[in-house]
């Protein structure tokens, strides 16, 4: 099919839903499928539209509905809709969740979260990752762990150089923060972090090699977010081998699994510290984390992925 792939993301972005259509596109093809990526519905002739974010794409969606009453439509869910858009601007995000023929969610649990009608198109794809090119060696002198994200409040960025802060003194724990400040205040409290926190380095957005490189060096991965629909940074975490510290939000239970022992009450730093602290000392917690992520790898493998959503688009064809 020729599929137009619609992203709330500019070309040059590096956030989920850019690196989400780029993965998609790609598995697309792999498939056997003609996949263009744009920002918008501009009324070309395709065969099926595949649009990331409901209440970002709405107008794109509402433009080609209008065009074709009844053409494929599969709708990818972003975290915000169902966090954030259907509480905020539940007619927008209703009615256009309303038009497609397939809705796609990132994790188990978003079902929960939609009004009953719903979940009968709903479907779960698990984002999938490469593994790394070589052996993880963790670097010795210090305990380093990572946060992989963008500076905004949905990922309460500075929630583990807080919890860093009350680490004891004879810890060897540093955050490494890899991830774009989204404004100048964001920027200014990250250089300030750093000022009064020696165990916080921020380095801003870097290019995806410099994340695998990073995921090869670390000891542990912190994923702190107060809302997900479903961070492709954990998967890429799990099938690196890298071990996950997680807010207990929907968003990573849905991933992670309710029986993951790795996880925090939300925005509690003094929580997150304490489990800081068996990871760098217990190292059965540490392995105990690092295993229940081997039994989830398969789940995030690319072939997975692929069939997944090459079963969507076609049976969205064929209802169309």
């Amino acid at each position: 099919m020729k599929i137009s792939l619609i992203t709330p993301a500019v070309k040059q972005s590096k956030n989920g839903n850019r690196t989400t259509a780029l993965r998609w596109a790609r598995l697309l093809r792999d498939a056997g499928h003609r996949v263009r990526i744009d920002v918008d519905y501009r009324g070309e002739a395709t065969d099926l539209l595949l649009a990331i974010h409901v209440w970002r794409s709405a107008g794109a969606i509402q433009r080609y509905r209008q065009r074709l009453p009844n053409g494929p439509l599969v709708i990818g869910l972003g975290g915000t809709d169902v966090n954030t858009f259907l509480k905020s601007d539940p007619e927008t995000t209703l009615r256009t969740m309303a038009m497609a023929d397939a809705l796609i969610c990132l994790h188990d649990l978003i079902g929960e979260a939609l009004p009953a009608p719903f979940r009968k198109k709903l479907h779960i794809v698990r984002q999938s990752a490469l593994p790394l090119p070589g052996p993880r060696r963790p670097a010795t002198q210090h305990f380093d762990i990572c946060v992989i994200g963008h500076l905004r409040d949905e990922k309460d960025p500075f929630r583990t150089a807080l919890a860093a802060r009350q680490l004891p003194p004879d810890s060897r724990l540093r955050v490494i923060h890899l991830g774009k400040a989204h404004t100048a205040e964001y920027a200014d409290q990250a250089v300030a972090e750093m000022a009064v926190n020696p165990r916080y380095r921020w380095l801003g957005e870097v290019p995806g090699w410099r994340v695998r490189r990073e995921l090869a060096k670390t000891r542990l991965m912190v994923i702190s977010s107060n809302q997900e629909g479903g961070a492709n940074v954990v998967s890429e975490a799990i099938v690196a081998g890298v071990p996950v510290v997680a807010s207990d939000i929907a968003g990573n239970i849905g991933i992670l699994g309710r029986g993951y022992p790795g996880y925090y009450p939300v925005r509690d730093e003094a929580a997150l510290a304490r489990l800081l602290v068996r990871t760098e000392t217990e190292a059965g917690f540490l392995d105990m984390l690092a295993s229940h992520g081997r039994k989830l790898e398969p789940l995030f493998r690319a072939a997975h992925e692929r069939a997944a959503l090459n079963e969507i688009v076609n049976a969205a064809a064929r209802s169309g």
